[in-house]
């Protein structure tokens, strides 16, 4: 692990000639995409730069991308014909960080396109962002700071965190399990856990500031620490810091269960996690921890053995329904969430149907569902039988009219309960009425006051509607 030394020094540079500067920073991902943005704007913050949502009014634009998926890119390059009027008006800096800019053939685009973009970095360079900003500025100079090996996770970047109620905490950065469809493993590189004292420092400290609800991040949480123990390396940390004894910590499992020894926090969520990794362990700490919530995000792709097996998943349909039928008999009332991917490459008609099968019998509360992309770099891209548009839409369309039964028909059950609702704040659509969220995850709508902001509180539901429901007070 590194800590932050040299980059301060440049934040100190930069705020001896930064005069009264802002910023924007702008999001193109995930949810550890999006904790990456809080970080670089936090080091803006600290160079004294002011946060605003006006490109026009911005010294520094940030675009911090996401290479997931192709409309991604078709909405940087849309975004950087937008901002070039500022550049040429205003001398503005355009920075461009993020998984993109690990993908060689997005980085030569850009030069050749949009040469005035003053800075490009990657994932594992971000915290050198401040030096490469003070050099652009300094000596007026495009910076390309990227990486091609593995970076190390770095301690101590400062992080301006919109959200006061809720807050995410990564645990680890990189992927290895190399699913033919995915590019992450290319730009996030292999598997490296942080070290279970800074993740449980910094749950502890957004505890004292009042958040009640933390998300564990990672590509593939529930391998947290398995790939230090595959290469020999020594993971029996200690934590020292609960109730004056050591805690032990090795695996994901006995993580959360450290975790939830935090006063102050009231929930613990977690993703991604994968099946292949869903251990006994696991769900034995979900089933003890009374702050894990009992929405588990777990993510299917496809319910074809077939295409599962194309896709490198490493489980069969089978297997994912025994896991899934596993965790509703240990865990009272669990609930699921998953991802799904239509039109891999190859795929039949009766494969899909697999897929809307696993639907209709697990009965999932949320599903997050993507039309397959090619994604240069990637197995998946190369393979042939890419499937026809129209057919992906078709098929998009018929899993999206199956996943609104299922969920119309499990938000019914949910009426004539009791539910424990974090208060999140005002509705954004009227004033008078208050919005939060279950331990699932639901939407609940109620009358309210400001008091009840950061507050988890018991509602009766009244109603249900596709995206949310009704509650009232007992």
């Amino acid at each position: 692990m590194k800590t932050v030394e040299m980059e301060d020094t440049y934040i100190n540079k930069i705020k001896q000639i930064n005069n009264n500067g802002k910023y924007a920073v702008l999001t193109m991902g995930c949810q550890l995409n999006e904790n990456d943005s809080e970080k670089i704007a936090g080091m803006l913050k600290e160079s004294g730069y002011e946060k605003t949502d006006d490109l026009s009014q911005a010294n520094v634009i940030v675009f911090n991308t996401c290479c997931v998926r192709e409309n991604a890119e078709d909405r940087l390059f849309g975004k950087l014909g937008e901002v070039k009027k500022y550049k040429e008006k205003n001398g503005t800096i355009i920075a461009i960080g993020g998984c993109m800019m690990q993908e060689k053939h997005i980085v030569e685009k850009i030069k050749e396109s949009y040469p005035f973009v003053d800075i490009v970095f990657g994932p594992h360079t971000m915290q050198d962002f401040p030096k490469d900003l003070y050099n652009s500025i300094v000596e007026n100079k495009k910076i390309e700071d990227i990486l091609d090996i593995d970076g190390n996770i770095v301690e101590g970047i400062p992080v301006v965190r919109d959200d006061k109620i809720k807050a995410s905490v990564p645990i680890m950065n990189g992927c290895n399990n190399f699913c033919t469809y995915c590019i992450v493993p290319y730009v996030r590189g292999r598997e490296r856990s942080r070290n279970p004292q800074d993740i449980y420092d910094e749950a502890l400290e957004l505890s004292k500031q009042g958040y009640k609800e933390i998300t564990l991040l990672g590509q593939n949480v529930n391998s947290y620490l398995v790939s230090e123990k595959k290469n020999g390396l020594d993971v029996n940390y200690n934590v020292h810091k609960v109730d004056g004894e050591d805690y032990l910590v090795n695996s994901f499992a006995t993580l959360l269960k450290l975790i939830n020894t935090i006063d102050g926090i009231e929930r613990i969520r977690f993703i991604s996690p994968h099946p292949k990794d869903f251990t006994d362990d696991v769900i034995e700490a979900i089933k003890n921890s009374d702050k894990v919530c009992n929405l588990i995000h777990l993510p299917l792709q496809s319910g074809s053995t077939k295409v599962l097996e194309k896709m490198n998943r490493k489980y069969t349909k089978e297997q994912y329904l025994e896991l899934a039928n596993k965790i509703k008999e240990e865990i009272p009332n669990v609930q699921f969430s998953t991802d799904i991917i239509v039109g891999f490459p190859g795929e039949t008609e009766e494969e899909f149907e697999d897929t809307l099968d696993v639907v209709k019998k697990v009965g999932y509360e949320q599903i997050y569902m993507f039309i397959y992309s090619r994604r240069v770099g990637t197995v998946a891209d190369k393979m042939e039988n890419q499937i026809e548009e129209n057919v992906k839409h078709e098929r998009f369309n018929r899993l999206k009219k199956l996943a609104e039964e299922k969920i119309e028909e499990g938000n019914k059950r949910y009426v004539g309960t009791t539910q424990k609702v974090l208060v999140e704040g005002k509705s954004k659509t009227n004033e008078n009425i208050y919005t939060g969220r279950t331990e699932t995850n639901k939407v609940v709508n109620f009358e309210g006051n400001d008091e009840m902001i950061g507050k988890v509180i018991p509602l009766k539901i009244v109603s249900e509607h596709m995206w949310y429901l009704k509650g009232a007070k007992e």
